[in-house]
Order: C-alpha cells, then sequence, then structure tokens
C-alpha cells in the first residue's frame, strides 16, 4: 500500500475499493485524495438548535427536536402503504411518516423511546407531520453534539446504490481527513496568510467538510476560496506577463497624416470621453514595444467602429496595413460599406473579401495585398487562407471575436513575421468579475458611454391578452415608414417545435399584415445561407417591412430604419440575449421600441430578467444580473472553455474578493515578475505544474 498523500488514488482509501473507485471517477471526476478533499458540501443542516414540537413552523426548511415513541403504525394498503409513527414532548405531538422501506423503519423503532429527528415540517390532515426525517436513539448530551452543522454533499443515483449518498460520502470525508492528518501541506506564502488573516489549509479543509459553528465555518470557507481565485489570477496574470516579454510588437511611432486628416475633417460625431480614452489606451500600447492584446468591450452603438478605424489609421501613419474580421459575410459588408463611406475621399484602398468574392477580383486584391497598394482589408475567415498574404499587417481586428476558434485567431498572428497588434471588440457586456478571469490576461477597454443623440429604446412587456396592443404598434410604425423585426426562440432541445411556433407566427402576422400592402420575409437558422441572405438583403434595401426571425440577426446587421423589435416567448432567453436582440433596433433617429411578449405565469428568474429589461438599457448592469441568475458557467460560453472550473468561489457573490486577489497577484508580479524570490518558491512551483494558454489562445 502506498504513503497516503493527496496524488493517492481514491481506490486506496478505506470504505472505497475497486467499484466504488470507478464510479467516483465516471460520475464525479474523483480519481485521487485531493479530489475527494475538494468535493466540497453544496449545503450544510444546522443542527446546533433543537426546538419544541410546539415551536415547530410548518414552512421551516428543517427543523430538530426530541421526542418520545407513542406508537408507529402500518396504514393503508398497496400505493397508499405507509408507516405513521407518532411522537410527543411536554408541548405536543408531531406524526413521522415513511413510504417506502416501511417493514425495516417499523423494525428499528420502539414505542417509549425518546428519538432525535430532524426532517422538513407540513401540515396533513390538520396535524403537524414530516415524511422521510432522519431519526435516530437519543443519547444524553447529543445536545452538544460536535457536528452541529452536518456537510451535504451531491451524489448520484449509481453512487447512492453503493450507500455513497450524502452521508455516505461524508463517512469518506472523515476518514480521508484522518488519512491525512498532518499530510496536507500550506500552498500559500506566510506573508499572505498574515497579512490577508487566513485560516492555514488543513484546518481550513477540516472545517469546511466538518464546521465546528458558524465562525470557523466562514473563516474556513473564506480561506478556500482567496486560494482557489488567487491560483486562477496567478496562472492568468503569468500567461499575460510570459505574453508582454514573449511577443514584441511593432512600435507606432507617429500619430500622423491620415489619422489627424480624418479626426479633425470627417469624423461624423464628436467623440465620447469614453472613446477618446480607448484610443489614448491604444496609443499607449502601439508604442511600448509589446504586441497589443487588446479586449474592447462595448453596448451596441457605443461607437466601437469609430475605434477601430481610428487604429487603423495609426497603423497606417506608420507604414503598416490593418485587417478587420467579422464572423458574418453581412456583419463584413456593413464594416466594409461603413468604414469605406468614412474613409470617401482620401487616399486609403480599402476592399472585402469574403466566400462569394469572384475570383478574379480574389486575384486583384490579392496582389494589392501583397504589395502593399491596399491599406484596409476586411473580411470574413476568408482572410486567414493561406493565399491571403499581407505586405506589413501592422493591426489586426476582430469583431464579434467569440464567434472565432482559437485556431482562427491564431492564424491572423502568423500573417506578418512580427505578430500584429491585436485588437477583439464585443457588444456583449461582460461582467468585471467575469472579465477579471476569462479575459484576465488581456488589457481590458471599456466605452462605457453612448454617442450624443442616440434616442434610448422604450422596453414595453406585454402577455398573450395583449397581443392586439402590440399589432396596434407595428401597423403605426410600419405607417410611419418604418421597419419591424419579430423574433422566435430556437432551442435545440424542441427545435421542431420552435420552428412550428416561427411558422405558426408567421401566419398570424401574414392574417394582420396581409399582401399587397405588407411584406414579411422570413429567416432562420435551417435556411440555407443564400436564402437567408438574400431575405436580410430585402429587409436591408426597405423590400420587406417585418422580418420574422430566429436569433439569426442577434449579431447582424444594421438597419437604421428598423424601429422595432418584437421578442416573442421572451421568457426563454436569457438577459444579455435580450439585451442583444434589442441593439438591433434604436440605431437610427427616430425613437424606437423593444415589445418583450411572455405567456402570463412566470417564474421568478423569468419576472426579474424582463423587469430588468424594462427598467434599465446599461448593458453592463445587465451583465451583472444575468450572472446573479445564471452563474458564470453559462455566460460567455465558459461552460465549455474550462477556464472558470471553479469548486467554491462563486464570482457573482464574491466580487470584492476577487479584487483584492487580483491586486494582490499584480503586486507579486510587478516586484517579482519571474517568481525567483525565496518566498514565492510555492507559487512558482505550483505554476510549473499548472500552465494555462497565453494570450488570445485562451479565449474561447
Amino acid at each position: 500500500m502506498p504513503e497516503f498523500n493527496l496524488k493517492t488514488p481514491i481506490g486506496y482509501l478505506q470504505g472505497v475499493g475497486p467499484h466504488r473507485a470507478e464510479v467516483l471517477n465516471k460520475d464525479l471526476g474523483i480519481f485521487t485524495f485531493s479530489d475527494l478533499l475538494h468535493y466540497y458540501p453544496y449545503r450544510y443542516i444546522d443542527k446546533s438548535v433543537f426546538h419544541k414540537i410546539s415551536q415547530i413552523d410548518p414552512g421551516a426548511q428543517g427543523v430538530q427536536f426530541i421526542a418520545r415513541l407513542v406508537d408507529a403504525t402500518v396504514v393503508g394498503e398497496n400505493r397508499s402503504k405507509r408507516l405513521v409513527a407518532r411522537l410527543r414532548d411536554d408541548t405536543g405531538v408531531v406524526d413521522l411518516v415513511w413510504f417506502q422501506r416501511i417493514k425495516w423503519i417499523q423494525q428499528s423503532l420502539t414505542p417509549g423511546k425518546v428519538y432525535v429527528v430532524y426532517g422538513t415540517p407540513s401540515v396533513f390532515n390538520g396535524l403537524l407531520s414530516i415524511s422521510h426525517p432522519e431519526i435516530e436513539p437519543y443519547r444524553k448530551g447529543v445536545e452538544q453534539n460536535s457536528l452541529k452543522f452536518q456537510p451535504v454533499y451531491s451524489s448520484t443515483e449509481k453512487l447512492k446504490k453503493l450507500s455513497l449518498d450524502s452521508k455516505g460520502i461524508q463517512r469518506l470525508q472523515a476518514g480521508l481527513l484522518k488519512a491525512l492528518e498532518g499530510k496536507i501541506p500550506e500552498t500559500l506564502p506566510p506573508y499572505l496568510l498574515a497579512r490577508h488573516q487566513l485560516m492555514g489549509l488543513e484546518k481550513a479543509l477540516q472545517h469546511v467538510h466538518f464546521p465546528s459553528d458558524q465562525t470557523n465555518l466562514r473563516a474556513a470557507m473564506h480561506r478556500l476560496k482567496f486560494e482557489e481565485l488567487f491560483f486562477l489570477q496567478l496562472k492568468i496574470l503569468k500567461g499575460k506577463t510570459a505574453h508582454s516579454h514573449r511577443f514584441k510588437g511593432n512600435i507606432f511611432e507617429k500619430v500622423g497624416e491620415h489619422f489627424h486628416e480624418f479626426y479633425s475633417g470627417r469624423l461624423p460625431f464628436e467623440l465620447t470621453n469614453a472613446q477618446k480614452r480607448v484610443i489614448r489606451e491604444i496609443r499607449r500600447d502601439t508604442l511600448s514595444g509589446a504586441q497589443m492584446n487588446r479586449l474592447l468591450q462595448g453596448d451596441v452603438g457605443s461607437g466601437k467602429t469609430i475605434v477601430a478605424l481610428l487604429s487603423m489609421l495609426l497603423a497606417i501613419d506608420n507604414g503598416f496595413q490593418a485587417c478587420l474580421m467579422a464572423p458574418t459575410e453581412i456583419l463584413a459588408q456593413q464594416h466594409y460599406i461603413g468604414l469605406r463611406s468614412l474613409l470617401q475621399g482620401s487616399d486609403i484602398q480599402i476592399a472585402m473579401l469574403s466566400g462569394s468574392t469572384r475570383q478574379a477580383d480574389r486575384k486583384v486584391i490579392h496582389q494589392a495585398l501583397q504589395s502593399g497598394a491596399l491599406h484596409i482589408l476586411i473580411g470574413t475567415h476568408a482572410l486567414l487562407e493561406d493565399k491571403v498574404k499581407f505586405a506589413n499587417l501592422g493591426m489586426a481586428i476582430i469583431d464579434e471575436q467569440h464567434r472565432f476558434g482559437v485556431e482562427q485567431r491564431a492564424k491572423l498572428w502568423r500573417k506578418n513575421a512580427i505578430p500584429p497588434h491585436m485588437l477583439v471588440m464585443t457588444a456583449t457586456p461582460i461582467p468585471r468579475t467575469l472579465a477579471m478571469t476569462l479575459y484576465g490576461d488581456l488589457d481590458v477597454s471599456l466605452i462605457d458611454e453612448l454617442p450624443a443623440g442616440r434616442k434610448p429604446v422604450s422596453t414595453i412587456h406585454l402577455n398573450e391578452r395583449s397581443r392586439l396592443r402590440m399589432f396596434g404598434l407595428l401597423r403605426e410604425e410600419i405607417a410611419k415608414g418604418r421597419q419591424v423585426y419579430v423574433v422566435y426562440p430556437l432551442i435545440e432541445e424542441s427545435e421542431k417545435m420552435d420552428l412550428l411556433d416561427l411558422k405558426a407566427g408567421m401566419e398570424a402576422l401574414q392574417r394582420e399584415f396581409p399582401l399587397p400592402e405588407y411584406r414579411i420575409g422570413i429567416v432562420h437558422g435551417k435556411l440555407a445561407a443564400k436564402d437567408k441572405d438574400f431575405e436580410m438583403s430585402r429587409f436591408v434595401k426597405g423590400e420587406t417591412q417585418i422580418l420574422v426571425a430566429t436569433t439569426v440577426i442577434e449579431v447582424g446587421v444594421n438597419v437604421p430604419n428598423a424601429s422595432v423589435m418584437v421578442i416573442e416567448n421572451a421568457e426563454r432567453f436569457g438577459l444579455s440575449q435580450l439585451h442583444q436582440l434589442r441593439g438591433r433596433v434604436g440605431r437610427g433617429a427616430e425613437k424606437s421600441f423593444c415589445i418583450l411578449m411572455s405567456k402570463e405565469k412566470l417564474s421568478r428568474e423569468s419576472k426579474i430578467r424582463l423587469e430588468t429589461m424594462v427598467r434599465t438599457a446599461d448593458g453592463f448592469e445587465i451583465a451583472e444580473t444575468d450572472l446573479q441568475l445564471r452563474g458564470p458557467g453559462d455566460l460567455a460560453g465558459t461552460q465549455q472553455s474550462g477556464v472558470l472550473d471553479l469548486k467554491i468561489a462563486d464570482l457573482a457573490t464574491d466580487q470584492q474578493l476577487l479584487v483584492t486577489v487580483r491586486n494582490e497577484v499584480i503586486g507579486i508580479f510587478e516586484r517579482d515578475p519571474l517568481l525567483s524570490l525565496p518566498e514565492h518558491g510555492l507559487l512558482a512551483q505550483y505554476l510549473s505544474k499548472n500552465t494555462i494558454g497565453i494570450g488570445l489562445e485562451k479565449i474561447s
């Protein structure tokens, strides 16, 4: 038998063995002693309080009391058969009821004996009742029992069949802590423990599994959360430090003629202070000698494209080329038309490359690109083809970066001998805590104000009874010459049903808005790409007044004439998705509306989401609420990325702790970039065993 340590395979723990080990591996991902030790309870049963029966509230989550068993009787037959035990103390009576394992439980109960009972009370036929309680014989002094806060662990059906329910896992944890006593090494430097008054690791693990009281439980959880967030930030910020050392960047020494000429004479509006701040940050990056690796966050309509253009002009003024890659042809086309219009009359050459670009045009673009005659190339994934060679690419911009894979972004890096400066943009607001973790190795810029003159979108929540009111608003807007989006959910598990909903909705609209007065288009994921593009282009040109769609238009075209967004079954959308969809309207000078249609009866979470949408248009407030409701694993695809595999910390509730931890790690790398000081030996050792991708390779 091996000497027990954190790496010991779980099968060697007393009470596990090969068969249970195999199920623990498959069901819970527990392979070693360390894995089990870090399999934390998800809640605790407070057994520090004993109630009198007369004090028991039928609505309580769980109560504990001591009472004498009067009798235990089997009543009913067949499926209604049950064991009813009546207990009494000096204040009242309570019935305990079991529907399973009746014979075994009845044999274990002795009338006249005193028991300790724990369970969730209710009222049945006017009597206080508890179904399937925990019950055990009373022992003198049980009120002083050391296990006052009983841990509750998640289990699975397979494990329960092997007697590894919550209680079974609790027994394993007790045996594990005993086996590892004195063998759990400290992981944080002593000065950090002292500065933040952190409990030692072994003591914290003891108290998180078997807390003696609330004070020790809180201290243990704080220590373990600190450690988890600390090592996450250590990996991320080490990646950032390595990136700045490993990837040198071209220096943009001057702000030249093209930048000044556009800024002074062509800007269609005064830049906001937020846009100016971001441009200064980009300017600093491109002077540093390291490759810029910056994430630009900005709500829909906040003016990210102007910042992108000024960044490209900065590159051009320093003798470099620039490119902008978008996830769809429609979005790339939109960027191309917009930028070409802004640059009209200048000597800057701009072109677009996509999958549908004709061969003859491709040849011209390739030649102009290689000769340096072409300054800016806008495109889709087509930019990544090996045939696309730049003379000197200095600035690469990726729009809606979460739509691109790791390898695709890496290909852009390889388009130049010295990797181009990277600016990745997203209109999906990311909560600050999530940005510090998922994008922690990027410098984050924020455009947190909208350009002057933008009218807020009026958001209205209606249910099915108000459908005629919604149709009336649509008629009014269409009569003014405006256009309308009507969006339906499309969720994979119920795709067929959703498609039927979409088609039924289309038919209802056609009855309300008949030809020839009204024209309606339809777009969904099952349409062929050319049909989708055809319908979208008809809407862009104003040839259809109503576009019925699924969320394929969530990130898409700019149609300033569209003034109404109707979202059907709005309760089935996430908050950030609702916000993205709302951003499709309000792009022109006219008043715009977002109508959230839902069923009448809503869950608490659905109500909060829809009320939040009506109350605020602040994308970052919305993102924070979304984080609170859904958790980080469901946002921005982080569940799949593996970056946020947190076991005890919670980004929704531990925001201040994350800020504290991140500042601590930043300070460590400022003082000791290579972690070569003796007090950082533990940290260097940790990083040598736990690496994380650096730069853009990490983002998924």
